[in-house]
């Protein structure tokens, strides 16, 4: 297990990511310097790795002055051969605002920023763009559920082998937007869609009915099959790269049927090609539309 290294835009969920890897067994700092990283991921390597317990530590804005060296000593761990794992927390600057207003809480460079709350967050972006460019995991918090981030976190870090690529698939509804953490996304809009059968209508795609109406068609089938040859050819590309996770979106309209089918489908697919595989729904749980 390498040092994980926990950082991202404030208020886009840290907190709630260390208390998930307490809960499973990691040692956690928060509020870290990065001038004191160095000296931190030597003292943890200095234990065998059977005795090494699992450790992160979180790294922003709160440091300050100090947080602008983040980069920096990044690279000088890497020139040590200190490994380590980057856990990158994003979220839409709207998202962030409502949260900022709704809990009343600073945002770190509001001072350095006028008191502009969208200028702090613009500002912060842009500092951590190097760092989000080289994150070996990147998290949307933008429209996940407490629940959710607790899940992805544990289906990252629980389990955590750093020479498997976890292979993550999740189902969306365009209603509500595009997941911005999904490298591969695919409009599954064009099979059969279960809504308009009214016996089918409140169920979803993780269950038997929806998925045989989903995909029990030649189009479906011929659909599939192309989609799983795509995958079969470039996930490993993808793993040879070292990438660390892959993440495969489905969308549908509303996200409970097509998009899910799909997305079930394929987590079954490459588990069967011994991927580590997370299926997630995004939006599975969202009000359905009348008629």
């Amino acid at each position: 297990m390498e040092l994980v290294i926990i950082t991202g835009v404030s208020g886009a969920g840290k907190s709630k990511v260390i208390t998930t890897l307490e809960d499973i067994g990691f040692y956690c700092v928060d509020n870290m310097p990065p001038v004191l990283l160095e000296e931190f991921a030597s003292t943890y390597y200095t234990e065998s790795e059977e005795e090494r317990r699992p450790a992160a530590v979180v790294v922003d804005a709160r440091s300050g002055g100090m947080f602008k060296g983040l980069f920096r000593e990044l690279e000088d761990l890497r020139a040590q051969n200190l490994p380590y794992k980057i856990l990158y927390l994003d979220c839409a600057d709207g998202e962030l605002m409502r949260r900022y207003k709704e809990t009343r809480r600073r945002h770190p460079l509001l001072d350095e920023c006028g008191g502009d709350l969208q200028k702090a967050i613009e500002e912060e972006k842009d500092f951590l763009t190097e760092v989000h460019e080289i994150a070996d995991y990147t998290i949307d918090t933008s429209r996940t559920t407490p629940l959710q981030l607790r899940e992805r976190v544990i289906s990252l870090f629980e389990t955590e082998n750093s020479l498997s690529m976890l292979v993550s698939v999740m189902s969306f509804g365009y209603r509500y937007g595009i997941p911005p953490e999904a490298d591969l996304v695919f409009d599954v809009r064009c099979l059969p869609n279960p809504f308009y059968d009214p016996a089918l209508r409140e169920h979803d795609g993780t269950e038997e009915c929806v998925a045989r109406y989903v995909m029990d068609s030649p189009q479906s089938e011929e659909f599939m099959r192309r989609l799983e040859s795509l995958l079969d050819y470039a996930v490993p590309l993808y793993r040879k790269e070292g990438k660390s996770q892959l993440i495969i979106a489905a969308g549908c309209t509303g996200g409970h049927h097509r998009s899910v089918a799909t997305a079930e489908r394929l987590g079954k697919f490459l588990s069967e090609r011994d991927y580590r595989v997370e299926v997630s729904h995004r939006d599975i749980m969202k009000k359905r539309p009348k008629g």
